[in-house]
């Protein structure tokens, strides 16, 4: 059923007026398959391509600039992009793709399309500078310096081909396609993508899960049942482990701040910029109101955060009842006395000077990028201070390193000794865990035929996969390989 693609392999149309609909749909599992990173599927259908996700891939950092630099096929080629969310390892490759070709829609929704215009800017910021910090390591060494993946520019050209849509809105996107966003409840904007397809006479519906949310967030809503469906390509993040209950999660969170700070410690906090960011302040938020935790100085040390949380304050629509009435009954739910958002450089630096206890919250969430490696390296040799993570770190990012335990990382390509105290809470997490993403499953109507089991390391989607195949008998179930091509 699949075979390792080749430019050559693809179907193309031949240029007169007789019919595509010969070719059957296929589809390019190109990342995120068997990984949690770099998402990327290329739908082929009606001799158009779909570009489903652009994602960066982060992991190993020579494999990372190779798979990010270089795409699997001609982006010239592509006829109209697809965007679920705005987290980078699913839209952080677009301004790459813009700028070797692609001219044309992306289509996602309103909330989406705001966090990406500030995120793929920051992306590309960070990108310069880290270009910059190792040519200048490169150089001691007599070795050539290192080029950026793509600059602000490109960001912001390809943030002028965004189309946004409101949820529950079908559009037509290309011949035979109608394309409609449910909420996923996994980020602000967050969404499943419903693809309405017409091959000829055939017509069927297919869902992409996107990233799904748990259901009972503190902002946002639970993810939306969708109807009527034939085919289903869902992640698997959490697909063969539970979670800790959400409802946990500010005792957690009081216990370690408190056990910190009578040690003089400071509490390092690597957390997405979009999602786990406001979800922390607004549980510390929440923690200092009920008096479980004095007002200590919290920092928010990320531009992006910063811009993020402004977001997410225009956009109260995507908010569940109990924060929308917080934010119009009693306060903003990201802003507090003792709170500091940081955007300047210089701000940051002067974090280093720090010498009583006190919280940094910064990006990134996986410690692969951004001044949170700075906050790393200043403070994670002090056994009196607390690195905290609150998401999901992908397999061999510097965040994974140090949860499983080992006692040196190389943090800007030096050594540095782990003595800080070190915990995990996934209780934070925005993916949906085994028995959540069963109950999402559940939800779905249809007579589903296949199901596509994507985004998660190999053994948690090869176990959500089993679990798919006691709960839907009838329906295929496959866990594609890398680069694996389907044809429907």
């Amino acid at each position: 059923m699949g075979r390792n693609w080749t430019e050559s392999s693809l179907p193309k149309a031949c240029g007169c007026n007789c019919s595509p609909h010969y070719f059957p749909m296929r589809i390019h599992f190109l990342g995120a398959t068997r990984t949690t990173t770099g998402s990327m599927y290329l739908f082929e259908l009606n001799g158009k391509r779909l570009l489903l996700e652009c994602g960066l891939f982060q992991g190993r950092r020579d494999e990372s600039i190779e798979r990010n630099r270089h795409f699997p096929f001609d982006p010239r080629t592509i006829d109209v992009v697809v965007l679920s969310h705005a987290h980078i390892d699913h839209c952080g490759n677009l301004p790459n793709l813009c700028r070797q070709g692609f001219d044309g829609n992306i289509f996602c929704t309103f909330a989406t399309r705001d966090l990406a215009s500030i995120m793929l800017e920051d992306s590309a910021n960070i990108q310069q500078s880290d270009a910059e910090f190792v040519s200048r390591q490169r150089a001691k060494k007599n070795l050539p310096p290192v080029e950026p993946l793509y600059s602000a520019m490109d960001a912001e050209k390809a943030i002028r081909q965004f189309v946004s849509v409101g949820y529950d809105r079908a559009i037509p996107v290309i011949d035979g396609v109608t394309v409609t966003f449910r909420d996923a409840g996994h980020i602000l904007g967050s969404a499943q993508v419903v693809l309405d397809i017409q091959e000829g006479a055939k017509k069927f519906r297919y869902l992409f899960s996107g990233d799904v949310g748990r259901g009972g967030d503190d902002i946002l809503r639970d993810p939306q049942p969708v109807a009527d469906v034939d085919y289903l390509q869902v992640e698997s993040t959490y697909g063969g482990r539970e979670h800790l209950s959400p409802h946990g999660a500010m005792e957690d969170v009081a216990r370690l701040v408190k056990e910190t700070f009578a040690k003089s410690g400071k509490v390092i906090i690597p957390a997405f910029s979009v999602g786990r960011t406001q979800s922390i302040v607004y549980t510390l938020h929440q923690l200092i109101e009920s008096g479980q935790l004095s007002p200590l100085p919290i920092y928010v040390d990320s531009p992006l955060s910063v811009n993020a949380t402004e977001v997410y304050r225009l956009h109260p629509e995507c908010f569940n009842q109990t924060i929308y009435a917080f934010l119009r009954e009693k306060a903003n739910p990201f802003g507090m006395s003792n709170l500091t958002y940081i955007r300047e450089v210089a701000h940051s630096m002067k974090l280093n000077e720090l010498k009583d206890p006190a919280i940094i919250i910064s990006a990134s969430g996986m410690a692969e990028a951004g001044r949170i490696r700075h906050h790393l390296k200043n403070n994670i040799g002090d056994p009196k201070n607390l690195i905290l993570f609150i998401g999901y770190c992908a397999e061999h990012t510097l965040g994974a390193q140090i949860v499983s335990g080992r006692p040196v990382v190389n943090i800007f390509g030096e050594p540095n000794s782990v003595r800080a105290k070190v915990a995990s809470l996934d209780s934070f997490s925005g993916h949906a865990g085994k028995s959540e993403l069963k109950r999402y499953v559940e939800k779905i109507s249809g007579n589903i035929k296949k199901v596509f089991v994507i985004h998660g390391e190999e053994s948690q989607s090869l176990a959500f996969a089993e679990t798919l195949r006691e709960m839907k008998p009838a329906a295929e179930v496959v866990v594609p390989q890398p680069k694996q091509i389907v044809d429907l």
